[in-house]
């Protein structure tokens, strides 16, 4: 898996936290919010939970935030995780990895870790899911049957459920 498969070249992102490597426009939380679909209530969450840090304007403790190229690529990145079903906690521990090392290496075995656990997961919802479909199926034939044995055709059955 290269970086640029996660969503965003991370490579991109300055280590302060701003945006050194690629200035970009600054943004408000409801541009930001409004790029994504999400919430201003979801966007602090995520700098509630330490995902995302943006710069303060003004001196007052509730400063502006405005967020960068950084924090538009650390979104991405929880966004990509929350879709592909990781936790928070997940998506955190493997944005914080991105600055152990410059390759990424420590990063990039976490990933790999937890997306198979992940994938097995999945796996077993599908395995299950296949189950639960076989079963219906069965249970929908033996009804058939049933009401064939009885008299009654799917479309009779179905034109008594309209009336």
């Amino acid at each position: 898996m290269d970086r640029l498969s996660v969503g965003y070249d991370m490579a991109e992102m300055g280590d302060d936290g701003g945006d050194s490597r690629m200035p970009g426009p600054r943004l408000a939380i409801g541009e930001l919010a409004g790029e994504f679909g999400l919430t201003h209530r979801t966007i602090r969450h995520y700098e509630d939970e330490g995902l995302l840090a943006p710069e303060r304007i003004g001196s007052a403790p509730g400063g502006a935030r405005v967020y960068g190229h950084r924090d538009r690529a650390r979104l991405a990145l929880i966004c990509r995780g929350k879709r592909l079903g990781f936790s928070l906690a997940e998506i955190k521990d493997f944005l914080n990895l991105y600055d152990t090392d410059d390759a990424q290496i420590e990063q990039m075995r976490y990933m790999r870790m937890i997306a198979r656990r992940r994938i097995s997961a999945l796996e077993q919802q599908l395995a299950d899911v296949k189950q639960t479909l076989a079963e219906l199926c069965t249970i929908d034939t033996q009804i058939s049957e049933h009401l064939r044995r009885n008299g009654i055709t799917e479309t009779q059955d179905m034109e008594e459920k309209h009336s």
